[in-house]
């Protein structure tokens, strides 16, 4: 079974919290803080794998998450850090954030690694904390937290040739006839019902990769014939075989049929028509009348196109359009798609606060100001005033008064609840 596109959600570890603790050794009466740090949470990492070649293994296998860093021990002892989750895709698979559409990684490269949600840092033990004003802290960081995304795979297969052409022209024997693949060959529509590769070998050093995209016929782009789901491949090819059934065989006029196919590729992508193309035309066996071929030539040609008479029953003229084939390959570089080429792996973005007043309270959130929250333990009297410290270097009450809070307002960090004050910034002054 072909599945070219999944949904799954993917979740880092939280980092482990830090320590607090004493030295107690025998001689040393006056021991100072020693607590550990905690270890960093597992990230979830995607990994491109060339041995595969679906993404049907997300049908059941939806949800994978890291584990949380291990806590910090006494005498400075570090937690452990929590092993990465790694999630193996097919080459071609590009990764979208669900909720934003963004794309985060294009996976085009053997063993290419993309860190789709990062593990969270361990919490400083609290060691960290001594001053020649605090010699002996009583706090520690919590660990900071995992992230959490949805986000959506798509398969673009990966070929130097795709092949076009409306169904039962011959693709599959095409690609049977010049490569080892085992396409299904039938006399009736849509045999192949998802992309097939095969490697073609000219000699020892001159091999390709050609896919035979299936699906394509009058009304693709808006989904008929499942058109739309296979169009996405195209783009990844550097160029296309166009193969035609010149004999009429289906009751069908192969111009026509050019015409149709690539009006389809006009209305998908218009850069799909700006790739090198080639057109087969094939059963020149069942022609009797010279006349056929020689009148589809010309109308081909006329359109600025390269023409080769082929039958994949016999292997008439395939060879030539191999060789015209592997010639353009080497005139075109070899570049990566342009959306690889700007994204390659996602780096968060750096998010402003933003506050929104319900009833009255006052939602601040933020990724500095979220991270802050859960790494602070509030029960603490040292660790809530470095909390008072580095929200006012963050600017959050300014933030607050130009969005209008007055003394008394109740202030809510994700789901921790405080009252503003003036007052508490006076005080700090003072001190």
């Amino acid at each position: 079974m072909f599945i070219d596109r999944a949904k799954i959600i993917v979740t880092s570890g939280a980092g482990g919290d830090g320590m607090v603790s004493f030295r107690r050794e025998k001689y040393v009466p006056r021991g100072g803080p020693s607590g550990g740090d905690g270890g960093k949470g597992g990230s979830v990492i995607v990994v491109a794998n060339p041995d595969l070649n679906t993404l049907v293994n997300f049908r059941r296998h939806r949800h994978f998450t890291a584990n949380k860093g291990e806590n910090g021990g006494a005498k400075e002892m570090f937690g452990k850090n929590a092993e990465d989750v790694i999630v193996e895709v097919p080459l071609g698979t590009m990764i979208y954030d669900n909720k934003t559409g963004e794309l985060l990684a294009d996976m085009t490269q053997e063993g290419q690694r993309a860190v789709i949600v990062k593990g969270g840092h361990g919490g400083r033990g609290n060691s960290h904390f001594a001053t020649s004003a605090v010699r002996a802290p009583t706090f520690a960081e919590k660990g900071e937290p995992g992230e959490q995304k949805e986000i959506r795979l798509e398969l673009k297969i990966l070929a130097d040739v795709g092949l076009l052409g409306f169904p039962s022209v011959g693709k599959s024997s095409f690609l049977k006839k010049v490569s080892a693949a085992k396409p299904e060959v039938a006399a009736y529509h849509f045999t192949t019902l998802s992309p097939i590769l095969g490697v073609v070998s000219l000699d020892d050093e001159r091999n390709f990769v050609v896919a035979d995209i299936p699906g394509l016929i009058e009304g693709a782009s808006q989904g008929v014939g499942l058109g739309d789901e296979f169009l996405r491949h195209v783009e990844r090819t550097k160029v296309l075989i166009h193969i035609l059934d010149a004999a009429g065989s289906e009751g069908r006029d192969p111009f026509d049929d050019f015409n149709i196919i690539n009006n389809e590729l006009s209305l998908y992508s218009p850069k799909l028509l700006q790739k090198k193309q080639i057109v087969a035309a094939n059963k020149i066996d069942l022609i009797q009348d010279p006349k056929v071929l020689d009148d589809l030539r010309s109308k081909i040609e006329a359109k600025g196109y390269e023409f080769f008479p082929i039958s994949t029953l016999t292997g008439e003229g395939i060879r030539p359009l191999l060789e015209s084939v592997w010639d353009l390959l080497q005139e075109i570089p070899d570049v990566q798609n342009e959306e690889s080429e700007k994204v390659i792996v996602y780096e968060e973005p750096k998010e402003e606060f933003t506050v929104e007043v319900k009833d009255g309270v006052f939602y601040i959130t933020g990724k500095r100001i979220e991270k802050l929250v859960s790494m602070t333990n509030f029960e603490d009297y040292v660790s809530l005033r470095r909390f008072d410290r580095a929200w006012k270097f963050m600017g959050i009450d300014k933030l607050l008064k130009k969005n209008g809070i007055q003394e008394g307002d109740t202030v809510n960090l994700y789901g921790t609840e405080f009252t503003f004050s003036d007052n508490r910034n006076q005080e700090e002054t003072e001190e």
